[in-house]
């Protein structure tokens, strides 16, 4: 999965109210007719509210997780203040990334060095930004099904072991880094959450077929004032789950800007953040 978690934008409308005195008559203000929103929208719009609604999804600031206990993230949502860490499985050299993902600028470690190198250092920030892009999507998808550049189709109910789903197909107009990517998200017609999601990706350099995928997303639980959901549970039963995930108040700058390990004391986490975590798989996605 590689798709650019897109900004969101609030647009805010205020009206002017005139006051009457007298006999004066009204003002008449032209109303403007507001196309009905479809299917596929309004299911869209109760997901949102399933998993806490879009006020307090704006207002979820910073978030850590670790994708399938392989990298680490630190995400400043706001300001696009963004750290990742992870070990390069073959090399076994640690790698920290710092970096701005709205300016694409930052820093870069390699086994504890600074990178220097220009072109090296732009290798880097790409390489973090495109973590980013796909380690995001597996912990958010549910929260961008209305990003700009989403296709979102509604293609019915469907009944999977006697429950019943709605279904959204989603396709993309040139956004992230693999447009040709296709996911379909399976919405628990009782909950509003998704339970379930397939893709068919866009064929990679030197694929003869497209990749197909097909996982649970289990159990729901509140971190701030929002849902997410950390356990992939694929077809066979496997299951995989993301480690460290937390929703909180605060982080320090220097999680942003300094090598130095991140500490608790950095962290301030909001109430329901939840305490444990499932812990990570052993077995790692590519």
């Amino acid at each position: 999965m590689t798709r650019f978690f897109n900004t969101a934008f609030m647009i805010i409308c205020i009206g002017l109210l005139g006051l009457n005195c007298g006999n004066q008559e009204p003002d008449i203000v032209d109303q403007v007719d507001t196309p009905p929103l479809d299917e596929a929208q309004v299911i869209a719009n109760r997901v949102m509210d399933a998993m806490g609604g879009k006020e307090n999804w704006d207002n979820t600031r910073y978030l850590r997780f670790s994708f399938f206990g392989f990298r680490t993230h630190h995400w400043d949502k706001w300001t696009g203040r963004y750290r990742v860490s992870w070990t390069d499985r073959q090399s076994k050299k640690d790698y920290l990334i710092l970096m701005n993902l709205n300016t694409k600028e930052g820093k870069a470690f390699v086994a504890g060095e600074e990178v220097t190198d220009a072109e090296e250092l732009q290798e880097l920030m790409t390489r973090g930004e495109r973590a980013w892009i796909n380690d995001i999507y597996w912990l958010l998808m549910p929260y961008k099904l209305q990003d700009p550049g989403v296709n979102l189709v509604y293609e019915g109910e469907v009944t999977i072991d006697e429950k019943m789903y709605d279904k959204l197909h989603l396709s993309f107009n040139d956004v992230g880094v693999t447009t040709g990517d296709e996911y379909w998200a399976y919405i628990n017609k009782e909950t509003h959450l998704m339970d379930k999601w397939e893709y068919l990706l866009q064929s990679r350099e030197g694929q003869e077929e497209r990749s197909r995928g097909e996982w649970k997303w289990n159990n729901w639980q509140p971190y701030g004032s929002i849902l997410l959901s950390a356990e992939r549970e694929g077809t066979d039963g496997t299951k995989r789950a993301h480690g460290d995930v937390g929703v909180f108040d605060h982080m320090a700058d220097a999680i942003f800007s300094s090598s130095d390990a991140v500490t608790d004391e950095m962290l301030q986490a909001s109430a329901t953040t939840p305490t444990s975590q499932p812990a990570a798989a052993t077995s790692q996605p590519d």
